[in-house]
């Protein structure tokens, strides 16, 4: 795989997708109850996350997207950590069933849109 394939497609939409969903939970902090965040800003989240998945990239393969999803979680993973945990030191802790959902969709979503794609070819 080139490097600025990597970088693109695995680094920078990875980070993307997490900024979007950072900057989103700022915006409402002020306005959600803390413990309901996480879960309006999944779905929307995932309705971004499908439209990068099936708009913006065209991986070929369905190693692709598994590679896409493990590179998105670890970026996801490594950004709330610095970027929430350490700076925020959330009262209570950061780590609940919302932010376990949203790791594994953000691993599960490009390997359910790659099969869904790489189906679709095959009956074609």
């Amino acid at each position: 795989m080139p490097i600025a394939r990597f970088i693109k497609d695995g680094l920078v939409w990875g980070f993307g997708l997490w900024l979007f969903g950072y900057v989103l939970g700022i915006a409402l902090f002020p306005l959600v109850p803390n413990s309901l965040l996480g879960w309006l800003i999944t779905p929307i989240g995932v309705l971004v996350t499908i439209w990068v998945l099936t708009k913006k990239l065209s991986p070929s393969n369905l190693s692709y997207y598994l590679f896409l999803g493990t590179v998105w979680a670890l970026v996801a993973i490594v950004c709330d950590y610095v970027f929430l945990v350490k700076v925020f030191n959330p009262p209570g802790g950061y780590y609940k069933l919302d932010v376990f959902v949203y790791y594994s969709l953000t691993f599960i979503l490009p390997l359910f849109v790659g099969w869904r794609k790489n189906g679709n070819k095959t009956t074609k």
